[in-house]
């Protein structure tokens, strides 16, 4: 279910998921089981000796990837995730540059602070070796939802803010922190093209994970290709709980929930339908700006003036506060999801 109950029994619905984790609602039976039969056999090992927990886990997540995707490695959150994503493309590639989007949030350990651009969430430490390029926002963009346009200034960021070689692009699929923000269509496309061109042939080629995996528990992953897997082998890569069986369990628990329940089928069912009511009401109140995203993961945009688009934060705060007492929502500064 995902609801919750407070000190007076109280029913709230959670609508920010746990931020964004309870993807099979709070004490799903399937992944409270799985957690405690996991406890009772093996607590802890470490990856260092394999158990069937995590190679399970492992199996059956990369079995989800396309091509040479096939390699497993488990952290214990999703800053890990792209801290070790971004250190083994840079290994690969044997370049120190990267890429990423205005707007992104990438985590909040050193590489991926540098990764991350919203001084929001960036303290005053060394970061280096990150090129923000210009957000494909299809809402605030100057090229609308062009998103070949957008892609120019990656282009342009390897051609005079770099040797001309980089090591990755990293991007979320839609930002989350940034807004429920979607990337202009035919973005990623161009931009890939661009970076597989200064790459000079060197792909790395990564995928991080985290959050929803885990259904709340600590767990991420990098799922990448045995070549670049290599990489580290000498010298030797661990995590001391990254890959903790019960993580494991837990997450194979939520993989198989997720597919027994038709999750993703229910998210975009349900989803489109928020999604048009939430639409409807925009084009009945000129304070609604935008209403975006997919599935269950949607935002909507307050706005003083429509055309100007200047954020309306007192009426976004007022409009939290009167929806206390039926749902659960939080804030990201001006941001508000539910």
């Amino acid at each position: 279910m995902q609801y919750m109950f407070d000190d007076k029994g109280k029913r709230y619905l959670d609508g920010s998921g746990g931020i964004a984790t309870v993807s099979c609602g709070h004490c799903h039976p399937q992944v409270v089981d799985a957690i405690v039969h996991q406890t009772e056999r093996l607590q802890h090992s470490t990856i260092l000796y394999m158990n069937h927990a995590v190679t399970d886990f492992a199996e059956a997540l990369a079995s989800k990837f396309p091509g040479d995707l096939k390699v497993v490695f488990f952290t214990n959150s999703g800053t890990e995730a792209n801290e070790l994503a971004l250190m083994m493309a840079r290994l690969y590639s044997g370049c120190h540059d990267v890429i990423s989007i205005r707007s992104g949030y990438h985590g909040n350990a050193v590489a991926t602070m540098a990764a991350t651009a919203q001084s929001s969430y960036k303290f005053n430490v060394v970061q280096t070796g990150v090129h923000h390029a210009q957000n494909p926002d299809q809402y605030r963009g100057m090229f609308g939802s062009d998103g070949s346009k957008y892609a120019r200034d990656v282009d342009e960021i390897i051609t005079y803010g770099t040797s001309g070689r980089v090591a990755a692009f990293i991007s979320e699929a839609i930002q989350g922190v940034g807004g429920v923000m979607e990337l202009a269509l035919g973005y990623l496309t161009a931009a890939y093209s661009s970076i597989r061109k200064a790459a000079h042939g060197v792909v790395p080629d990564i995928e991080t994970m985290a959050k929803g995996i885990g259904n709340g528990i600590p767990l991420g992953a990098v799922v990448t290709t045995p070549e670049i897997a290599k990489v580290l082998a000498h010298p030797t890569y661990f995590n001391t709980f990254g890959g903790n069986p019960v993580c494991a369990a837990a997450g194979l628990a939520v993989l198989n929930v997720i597919e027994k329940e038709k999750l993703q089928q229910n998210a975009f069912t349900v989803g489109s339908y928020l999604k048009e009511r939430l639409t409807c009401l925009k084009d009945k109140y000129e304070i609604i700006g935008d209403v975006r995203g997919r599935g269950l993961m949607l935002g909507v945009e307050l706005v003083k003036d429509p055309q100007l688009k200047s954020p309306a934060k007192v009426e976004a705060v007022a409009l939290m506060e009167q929806m206390k007492g039926t749902i659960l929502i939080y804030q990201y500064h001006t941001w508000a999801y539910w």
